[in-house]
């Protein structure tokens, strides 16, 4: 089964989140933990978290995919932004457990000048802190575009954060648009960067993905997101990504710029591209 979503503002809480979903034909969907832009988090509420657990098993919905804030950099060179946001992730963990079977996906961060292998260091600290053993909720760490000192632009930096962590409950969501424009070739060899990824990091570990047709032509390392079929990338190798063995069951999250009946056209869209349709 295809399980396509989007984000979603939660600023009215899950229930409303999962009934939106089902207004535009999504089975899983993305959201912001707290305030993208800064660290401010919506006020828990249990009725709400009941309702929505509830809508969630009836509708048939795959894992959803609870997203980080930006600016919370795990890998920053001030001591104390570092120690804040270890603190901010671990509040989102703690927070995404009364949502079991889902995931977390966040930016590794930029290492400001420090080195990769420092800030890989610093995120694996950050993250062996948070990840309690047996957690219910499965961290993922996203593919960047390698812009500035940007970590997780290559596999084999994401690879060196897992290996740096120790833990194999630690997944991966690759993005269409970060892959393309950090150099992997998406539109012209599908399998062989599937490949690549299988041999550094594991396909085991592939949990989600975001997709995002890109502005700018492979090896940009620009990041900027195109509606699905506007960009480089085209429509076929969606196409392709949704048909693929090894990426069909995944929730496919759309980040595109776009509002809700632009997403509710994509997810048409890209469930017109299933062959088993």
């Amino acid at each position: 089964m295809l399980y396509l979503g989007c984000h979603l503002s939660a600023s009215r809480g899950f229930s409303a989140m999962v009934r939106t979903a089902r207004s535009i034909d999504a089975n899983t969907f993305a959201y912001f933990t707290r305030n993208p832009r800064g660290s401010r988090a919506r006020q828990e509420d249990p009725e709400d978290l009941d309702a929505a657990r509830a809508s969630l098993r009836e509708g048939s919905f795959g894992p959803l995919v609870a997203h980080g804030s930006y600016t919370m950099n795990l890998s920053t060179a001030r001591a104390e932004d570092r120690t804040f946001a270890a603190s901010v992730l671990a509040d989102d963990l703690r927070r995404l457990a009364a949502l079991p079977g889902n995931f977390y996906n966040f930016h590794p961060g930029s290492h400001v000048g420090q080195g990769v292998e420092t800030g890989v260091a610093q995120v694996a600290e950050a993250l062996r802190a948070a990840m309690a053993p047996g957690y219910p909720v499965t961290v993922l760490l996203e593919t960047m575009a390698g812009k500035g000192s940007e970590l997780g632009g290559s596999f084999q930096e994401l690879r060196a954060i897992l290996d740096a962590v120790g833990r194999e409950d630690l997944g991966v969501c690759l993005d269409t648009c970060h892959v393309w424009d950090a150099g992997y070739d998406l539109a012209g060899d599908l399998d062989g960067v599937l490949r690549e990824f299988d041999a550094v990091i594991g396909l085991s570990r592939l949990k989600a993905l975001h997709l995002n047709d890109s502005k700018n032509p492979r090896g940009s390392r620009k990041d900027r997101h195109a509606p699905i079929g506007g960009g480089c990338l085209g429509v076929e190798t969606f196409r392709a990504i949704v048909n693929h063995p090894a990426l069909r069951d995944k929730p496919m999250i759309l980040e595109t710029p776009n509002e809700l009946p632009g997403y509710r056209a994509e997810i048409a869209l890209l469930r017109s591209l299933d062959a088993k349709s």
